[in-house]
Order: C-alpha cells, then sequence, then structure tokens
C-alpha cells in the first residue's frame, strides 16, 4: 500500500494493519517550514483515500517531537524580522494554508509526543485528536518570550482543548510543562515511559480502527464540524499580528536571547 503514496523526503510513512504512521524526519528537533507542513498534509489527504487504513499516528524521529520554526540566532534577520532564505509574508500565508490543510483530514489522528513541542510544534502537535506523551516531553506556546505573536492556529485550539485560563497562562507565561502536567490539564491524554511513547499511541489508533470506520468518520467528523474553517479565520489573524511584530526590537532580542540561552531585555519596542 506505501508504494502507491507520494514519495518523501523529510517524512515517512509505514502502513500497519488498518493504522499508518506518518513521521516526520528531521533530527534532532524537527523544525518545520512550508515543504514540512506541504508533505504532511498531502501525506494525510493520500491516506484519507485508503481504504485500508482507519487511523492515523504522527510521531517524529529525533529528540524533539517539533521545536517549531528555526529562527536561528538573530544575526541574519532583516528589517522585517525575516531570514534571507526564510519566508516572505505571502509564503508565510502558505505556510498557514498548509497547516489549515491538517485539521481537514477525515481520519483520526494520534500524536505521539516523544520529546519538546514548542512554539508552533505546540501547534503541530494540536493537529491529532489525541496526544500519547512521556514525563520528559515538553510542551510549550513560548511566543511572547520570543516578542512573538502566537500562531498555526494555537489561539484557537489550545484553549479549545485545556480552557481559555489555562491557555491564558501558557501563551503570557511562555513556560514549559512536563509530561504529568500537560497530562493533568488535559494536554496530553496518556502518559507511558519514553521508550513507549510511540507503541502506545499506535496502540490507541489500532483501538479507534476496532471501530466501524463510517460511524468513526461521521462521529469525528460531527465533533469537529468546521474546526478547518475556525482555524483559517484564526491563523488569518494570528499572521497579521506575528508580521507586525517581527520588525520590533523585541523580536529581534527575544530570539537572540533564545540562542545565547539567557533571559530576553524586552524594552517595549
Amino acid at each position: 500500500m506505501t508504494a502507491t503514496l507520494p514519495k518523501f523526503t523529510d517524512i515517512a510513512v509505514t502502513i500497519d494493519g488498518h493504522v499508518a504512521t506518518v513521521e516526520i524526519r528531521r533530527p534532532p528537533h524537527n523544525f518545520f517550514d512550508m515543504e514540512l507542513i506541504q508533505q504532511i498534509a498531502v501525506a494525510f489527504e493520500a491516506l484519507d483515500k485508503v481504504h485500508e487504513v482507519r487511523a492515523l499516528v504522527l510521531a517524529a524521529d529525533g529528540k524533539s517531537f517539533c521545536a517549531g520554526a528555526n529562527f536561528g540566532d538573530g544575526s541574519k534577520l532583516d528589517k522585517d524580522g525575516n531570514r534571507p532564505d526564510e519566508s516572505t509574508r505571502t509564503n508565510s500565508a502558505h505556510l498557514y494554508q498548509e497547516a489549515v490543510r491538517l485539521f481537514r483530514t477525515t481520519k483520526p489522528i494520534v500524536g505521539a509526543i516523544q520529546g519538546p513541542a514548542i512554539g508552533g510544534g505546540l501547534g503541530l502537535a494540536l493537529v491529532p485528536d489525541f496526544r500519547v506523551a512521556c514525563p520528559e516531553a515538553r510542551f510549550a506556546a513560548n511566543f511572547t518570550r520570543l516578542g512573538f505573536h502566537p500562531g498555526f492556529g494555537l489561539t484557537h485550539t489550545l484553549p479549545a482543548l485545556i480552557g481559555a485560563q489555562q491557555a491564558s497562562l501558557m501563551f503570557y507565561t511562555g513556560r514549559r510543562l512536563n509530561g504529568e502536567e500537560a497530562l493533568k490539564i488535559g494536554l496530553a491524554d496518556v502518559l507511558v515511559p519514553m521508550a513507549e511513547v510511540r507503541i502506545a499511541a499506535q496502540k490507541l489508533a489500532a483501538e479507534i480502527a476496532e471501530c466501524a470506520p463510517l460511524a468513526i468518520a461521521a462521529t469525528r467528523a460531527t465533533m469537529r464540524q468546521g474546526l478547518a474553517g475556525r482555524i483559517k479565520t484564526q491563523t488569518d489573524h494570528e499572521l497579521k499580528l506575528q508580521q507586525d511584530l517581527r520588525r520590533s526590537s523585541d523580536f529581534k532580542e527575544g530570539v537572540k536571547a533564545s540562542a545565547e540561552r539567557r533571559a530576553p531585555i524586552f524594552t517595549g519596542r
């Protein structure tokens, strides 16, 4: 079955019974860009058409599940907060359009979060319906610590999952939650030892796949009705504010401080 799927450079797709595993392969930290998000979207859409596949697992190879976008050390950012090789405003919009495609997937998805899911990587971790994590996993919406606005639809998906109060706390502080803390607030659904994360995610996906596929698809469509449209509206809003804040001195300082592993000195400019 995998032979009928497109060929990918940064992900791998395997099928075992009724469960397909999509693995991100940009170790160690699996930073994303438009190309990676597009490859995942293409894989999800192709798997939606494979009759035998009833559930998906989104996993990653490396230390991190996904550490978000790679801003480097800030030294190459131009006046608009972009690197010379980085997406322009138009291409950033395209990245978010690709991200919206992920939320249109019709089959249930289980995320195998074996390491940090940071910034936009947290946004990617919230695409799945469920998350299997380990104590060593880290979840952070660290945007404000970079002088930045949350993106990837997180201003919708995170409060929808854990409530507005807990989401605001994560957004305003940028703090990192470990696996146990994530489980307590509903950010993770299952907690297992690190070595068992992927196996447990595949087991949960297989349990879902044991149910009637038409009933699962109909129930999921009801539960997630209008979600992709809401994500599109929210990412359009997020993108505008991100582009505005990219031009600030605080953003450049936040990126530089993060690369230097020190506390940023923000000036509000």
